[in-house]
């Protein structure tokens, strides 16, 4: 991996971990302001809501001014999204934390076009490593943020305040890092345009996209009320930070070998090896008793599916598009992805308040099965072609 991967794996890193310590204080603020408490995940839908809307407006920068700037313009997004947050927590309001989600989200959401960067500045043949690499920055924010949490939750006297303040440091740092970075031009104005439904048609976006959709919505639905659940089964606010932080390293670390795992057997086997793992933390969940391990064990196993899928899906995704067609299909795709996040971000608290925890992790089975059923179609599919495709090789 060249240098630019590596600088871009630090950025994801410093990213992310904004986005891991709210994933550890979001649904207890959220319990704590709310009157209503089928409300107490609404903060992280709003922020996912924001992350889909940003495929739009990065698609738009990407194609017109060139990766630096529209990055730049996440890292801006991010450190307004803490300080929103914190005047929320100050005034009490839960109105205005909702309202810290937006540029919140739209910053996360522009940071996960990392990834396609680091395709675009590796050679074709190391794609899938580059994007994994990336990914695997998040392994890095699995310590940090979680240990900012623990570190600074009780820093000034409202709980959570002084958290926010430090989370502001690190989108300040990834706009330094992004002035080193070497990244492509803008690429030239489009002179044969594709169409929303030319990219939709594709099978092998639509397996991708699928695949993409059932792991971040089935990881996000379990994860966003475990601080919640762990919360009423008498733990406190480090244990779930603690959970929340092995979760999120089993999410990131296997992206140092994921890429090649892709290389050796494919995205369709590897992304269906993650959907076994997410059933695993169902099972975890299910049989096991309402115990620390079983928490962590569970959020592991969903963490280390989720790499899969994900990593997996995006592999094959870059498979689909020509070069003038990236940005187009990349943004098609997050605004999907993104748009199931949020919708399960706001289903994960509802569910919990009203159907409860086991409920809420089987609802999380038939998307999955779903996927992973359309991607062993889709592998069918193209051994059955392979061999009418030989002769015209």
């Amino acid at each position: 991996m060249n240098r630019n991967v590596w600088l871009l794996f630090c950025c994801q890193a410093l990213m992310n971990a904004v986005m891991s310590g709210q994933v550890v204080m979001a649904s207890l603020i959220g319990h704590s302001l709310a009157v209503d408490k089928t409300l107490n995940t609404l903060p992280m839908a709003v922020q996912m809501a924001a992350t889909m809307a940003a495929s739009i407006p990065a698609g738009i920068i990407f194609s017109r001014l060139g990766r630096k700037p529209g990055f730049f313009l996440g890292c801006f997004c991010a450190l307004l999204g803490s300080l929103t947050f914190a005047l929320g927590v100050y005034r009490g309001s839960f109105l205005i934390y909702c309202l810290g989600a937006i540029p919140g989200g739209l910053g996360f959401g522009i940071a996960q076009h990392l990834r396609f960067a680091a395709a675009e500045v590796a050679a074709p043949e190391a794609r899938p490593r580059a994007i994994a690499l990336v990914m695997a920055g998040g392994v890095l924010a699995a310590i940090i943020g979680p240990e900012i949490v623990k570190r600074t939750n009780d820093l000034l006297p409202l709980t959570f305040l002084g958290t926010y303040f430090t989370l502001t440091i690190l989108p300040f740092l990834v706009a330094v890092l992004l002035t080193v970075v070497k990244l492509p031009p803008a690429p030239p104005p489009q002179t044969v345009r594709v169409s929303f439904r030319a990219i939709l048609s594709r099978p092998t976006f639509i397996v991708a996209v699928v695949a993409g959709m059932a792991a971040y919505g089935a990881m996000n639905l379990v994860m966003a009320s475990t601080p919640l659940e762990m919360m009423m089964c008498g733990f406190g606010v480090n244990a779930s930070a603690d959970v929340i932080r092995a979760h999120s390293i089993s999410m990131y670390l296997p992206g140092f070998i994921t890429g090649r795992l892709i290389q050796r057997f494919g995205s369709h086997q590897i992304i269906c090896t993650g959907t076994l793992l997410a059933l695993g933390c169902v099972l975890a969940n299910w049989f096991l008793g309402p115990l620390y391990l079983t928490f962590f064990l569970a959020l592991m196993l969903l963490g280390i599916g989720w790499n899969f899928m994900f990593v997996g899906a995006t592999a094959l995704l870059s498979t689909v598009y020509e070069p003038h067609e990236r940005v187009k299909v990349q943004a098609t795709n997050d605004f999907l992805v993104f748009g199931t996040v949020a919708c399960t971000a706001f289903a994960s608290g509802a569910i919990h308040a009203t159907a409860g925890w086991m409920a809420l992790n089987l609802t999380i089975v038939p998307p999955v099965l779903v996927a992973g059923g359309l991607v062993l179609w889709h592998l069918a599919a193209r051994h059955r072609l392979a061999p009418s495709a030989e002769p015209a090789q």
